[in-house]
């Protein structure tokens, strides 16, 4: 297709689980030639704040977002919210609950590691963990590795944090959907054949959680991902047509923590736009421009 403006609508910075800075993740997109871009820190705002006052007016064009880990008796999902306020009562409803469940998981695991490994951090360590805005498994895998349990990230979550099945409580969708858009935002299942790790939905399974969570509201999918083929994408385009769903791309940088570029969102698979990608710019009031 036709040389287009560079897009990537999902990454993150260290107010969640990336390794760059809010204000710095700027001169990041820049460098690689990135002219429109979201960060979608989980269960988090606070970047998107940073972002908004760092940003100068030769900067690329910026659209707020966040992402909601959601789950009910089906599986797993995760919402992304695409926002202009990032001071909505609603958006912010939203986060200081993703917030709250997330540090109970952190003592959760922290806990399990203590109790079924024997694995101790020195308490400056667990303070300076919990002080984090929304620490995760990285964190946890990245202390480990600080401490001699683990070799690196991956083994740290596979083998020793991934062992415990936690059943706490999750953002229900419809919830974290209805909150999205009473907050004046558009909500999108971020890439949507990935469920549970490295489970892959299909077929009827994957049709009908889109169903349901349209039902709900859910106004897009983002089709265009990192980890997407060619034949992934092609299908989704053809379920965000078939129920005239809005269309995103994303790549989910995480900086050092994870091996994703920015800008890597597939988007050089399309062989021309499709309606709902550019359907969702405008909702923004942004034109794509070609070249």
């Amino acid at each position: 297709m036709d040389s287009l403006a560079k897009v990537d609508l999902h990454m993150h910075t260290t107010v969640s689980d990336g390794s760059d800075k809010p204000e710095d993740i700027i001169a990041r997109v820049k460098e690689t030639g990135i002219k429109i871009f979201s960060v979608t820190d989980h269960d988090a705002v606070k970047g998107c704040r940073i972002i908004r006052g760092a940003l100068r007016s030769d900067d690329p064009t910026f659209i707020c977002g966040a992402e909601f880990s959601c789950k009910d008796e089906d599986g797993k999902y995760h919402i992304l919210a695409y926002y202009d306020d990032p001071n909505s009562a609603a958006i912010n409803g939203l986060v200081e609950k993703g917030h709250a469940l997330r540090m109970e998981k952190v003592a959760l695991r922290l806990e399990f590691l203590r109790t079924e490994f024997g694995f101790e951090f020195p308490k400056d360590e667990i303070d300076k963990l919990l002080s984090l805005d929304n620490p995760g498994k990285p964190h946890i895998g990245n202390l480990m590795i600080k401490s001699g349990y683990a070799p690196d990230i991956k083994t740290a979550i596979r083998d020793y944090i991934d062992k415990l099945h936690i059943k706490s409580k999750y953002i229900r969708p419809e919830d974290a959907i209805k909150s999205i858009i009473k907050g004046g935002g558009i909500p999108v299942l971020a890439h949507p054949f990935f469920g549970d790790g490295d489970q892959l939905i299909l077929g009827e399974e994957m049709e009908k959680r889109l169903t349901k969570l349209i039902g709900y509201g859910l106004k897009g999918v983002e089709a265009f991902y990192s980890g997407f083929s060619p034949k992934l994408i092609k299908t989704m385009l053809g379920y965000a047509e078939k129920y005239k769903l809005f269309v995103t791309a994303g790549s989910d940088y995480h900086g050092t923590n994870k091996l994703v570029r920015l800008g890597e969102t597939g988007l050089e698979y399309a062989e021309e736009l499709p309606f709902g990608f550019t359907a969702f710019f405008k909702a923004f009031g942004i034109e794509l421009q070609k070249g």
